[in-house]
């Protein structure tokens, strides 16, 4: 069964454009419909006492002007209009308040979904995926995306909407009660502004673009190197790592130089052509004063409708380029929501049933790119209950055998089964919760170290975590520790020697209590003495278990039921320890090997070209694709 598994290797490789952006946006949103629904009458109703405002206002300067054939009548104070005004003053903040506080609800719920399935969907992502990805780029892309949600809902809805619903009505008012004048320029200003910012603003897109992807990369360079901090102290780098991330600094200062340039030329062409409305708008109004076919009322109220309209009009640009950068942010989001993911469940897939735990692999062919086949026709059972242990030369495919177990990649031709269910045919969450790893190198979380036991069984009670730890040989020594089971690791579990990172790692698979064990060259990375001392409580667990070994020193699997010896990706023998010296092959010439220079890693000699295993064309060392 073969899958197309090409990904571009970088996680926004895959176009969209800003429709497209919206339209995956929506659904978020529409769950809270009828809360969308009240914040937008909420909007249109704060709009509406907003155009009313002015309205009362000319119906109070109105009131008060002297009638000319009546110089000393009395006025009356207007109470009524008076309290209208305040009323409507006051209708505005109260139903601002409420379409803020009824979509406060939609903004965060819609932040929220997003984020955890863009985090679900990485996780679901092939390994394929997390070798090409740049982890600081990526980590930057996710939180300039979360917060563009909350930017785009925050202008486009409170800001660009409410603008449109008073526009409209201060149109119609002008279209009904003034001079055609009055809405014709007000028309073509408005007209003239949108698109003077819109043509300006998608100019200076490119820029911000620009600065996104120069800062990501200067994001990713200065994370790649504190991540490596001590290769750096090794080589004595830190000039040349300052130099590559201030070379990233100066590209994105350049970048900022040139936004900030276009940002003044949109500025003042968006103030000549609200300077230039305003102007001919108050012309207008004081010539029907002065001909007698306008009130000072009139004179007001159209005045202070330009202020009213073009107040808000005046950050449209700023707006407009938020939304823009906010569409540019989501963009790079849900481009990592469209990753293949290249493994998934089918949808007949059912759980793993366990009868024994019997490991068989058919056939199977597998490459990580079409030009360079890692396996060959691999075949071979893993008997329930037994230990078979794999050796073989750097690149030789041992390493794959594992990844393909816990099927972090399908197999392109054959099949792999346990209890003769192929794993294609089961659910992912099953068949990982059914196999435990001890690996070469033990990653752990910078938590403490109960939280990294835990993290075999999440929720685990204290005394199940104590008694894995006493079953690892860890527990004297973290009892020996100030902060005992508090003590943090540090990142990486780089505050824990080799050692002890891999008695955790034992605790930790112990504690999951799985029915099949990979120990993928597992104490390779340490000492004599602390290898034997491992090796013995490695035995222990595998006691009654269905158990691969991924073997780097021979003499740690001269007891298993099963060898398998892989050269080039393909099984050049098999057999028990006797029998595969007996055959004086491979595996005896690297067990004489060993036997001459017991400290020599015999099983993987000096690496050369073809011991590297590259993942859609990126060289990657063999402890991670093809050992």
């Amino acid at each position: 069964m073969r899958r197309n598994t090409s990904l571009p290797p970088d996680p926004t490789g895959i176009p969209r454009n800003d429709w497209a952006t919206l339209k995956t946006l929506f659904p978020y949103l529409w769950v809270y419909k009828w809360r969308v629904l009240a914040a937008m009458g909420a909007l249109v109703a704060a709009k509406m006492a907003n155009v009313g405002v002015p309205l009362v206002l000319k119906r109070l300067i109105d009131g008060l002007a002297i009638d000319p054939a009546h110089p000393h009548a009395l006025m009356v104070l207007p109470v009524g209009v008076l309290i209208a005004y305040g009323l409507l003053r006051l209708s505005m903040t109260v139903f601002t308040e409420l379409r803020e506080f009824l979509f406060a609800r939609v903004t965060q719920r819609a932040v929220r979904t997003i984020a955890l399935r863009v985090f679900r969907h990485l996780h679901a992502l092939s390994l394929r995926f997390h070798l090409n990805r740049q982890t600081g780029g990526m980590t930057r892309d996710i939180e300039r995306g979360t917060r563009g949600v909350n930017s785009l809902i925050s202008y486009s809805l409170f800001n660009i909407l409410p603008t449109l619903v008073e526009i409209t009505l201060v149109l119609g008012y002008l279209i009904l009660n003034y001079d055609i004048w009055f809405s014709i320029i007000t028309a073509v200003a408005l007209a003239s502004y949108i698109t003077f910012t819109v043509v300006v603003t998608e100019w200076r897109t490119h820029f911000r673009r620009t600065m996104n992807d120069l800062e990501s990369k200067a994001s990713t360079k200065a994370i790649d190197s504190l991540l490596n901090y001590e290769t750096v102290k090794y080589f004595g780098n830190e000039d040349y790592e300052a130099k590559r991330y201030d070379e990233g600094l100066k590209n994105y200062e350049n970048a900022g130089v040139r936004s900030q340039t276009s940002l003044s030329v949109l500025n003042t062409g968006q103030s000549l052509i609200i300077a230039t409305a305003v102007t001919l708008i108050l012309w207008r109004a004081t010539q029907g004063v002065i001909n007698g076919t306008m009130s000072l009322g009139d004179l007001v109220l159209v005045n202070t409708f330009m202020i009213q309209l073009y107040m808000p009009l005046n950050f449209l640009g700023v707006i407009y380029r938020e939304i823009k950068q906010s569409l540019a942010d989501m963009e790079r989001l849900f481009g990592l929501l469209d990753q293949n993911r290249e493994v998934a469940d089918g949808p007949k897939a059912l759980p793993l049933d366990i009868k024994g735990a019997q490991v068989e692999f058919s056939h199977v062919e597998f490459s990580y790119e079409t030009k360079r086949q890692i396996l060959f026709d691999v075949d071979f059972t893993i008997a329930a209950g037994t230990t078979t242990a794999v050796v073989g030369h750097s690149g030789s495919g041992k390493s794959t055998l594992s990844r393909l177990l816990f099927r972090f990649y399908d197999v392109n031709g054959g099949a792999i089964k346990i209890d003769g269910q192929d794993l294609r045919d089961i659910t992912q969450s099953s068949l990982r919760a059914a196999i435990g790893i001890v690996p070469q190198d033990t990653v752990l979380f910078n938590d403490t170290i109960e939280y990294n036991i835990a993290y075999g069984r999440p929720g685990a009670s204290r005394d199940d975590i104590v008694a894995a730890a006493r079953a690892a040989s860890i527990h004297d020594f973290i009892e020996s520790l100030p902060d005992g089971y508090q003590s943090m690791v540090g990142e990486r579990g780089l505050k824990l020697s080799g050692g002890e990172k891999q008695r955790v790692a034992i605790a930790r698979t112990l504690l999951k209590d799985p029915a099949l064990l990979i120990f993928d060259e597992a104490t390779s990375a340490l000492d004599s003495r602390a290898e034997q001392a491992i090796q013995a409580q490695l035995k222990e667990i595998a006691k009654n278990r269905t158990t691969l070994v991924i073997a780097h020193r021979l003499s740690t699997i001269a007891d298993a039921q099963q060898i398998i010896v892989l050269d080039h990706g393909k099984i050049v023998e098999r057999g028990t320890h006797s029998a595969l010296l007996a055959a004086r092959g491979l595996y005896a010439q690297m067990w004489d090997r060993q036997l001459a220079r017991p400290d020599e890693d015999v099983a993987s000699p000096p690496l050369v070209p073809e011991a590297f295993d590259r993942v859609d064309g990126a060289a990657v060392h063999p402890t991670v694709s093809g050992a």
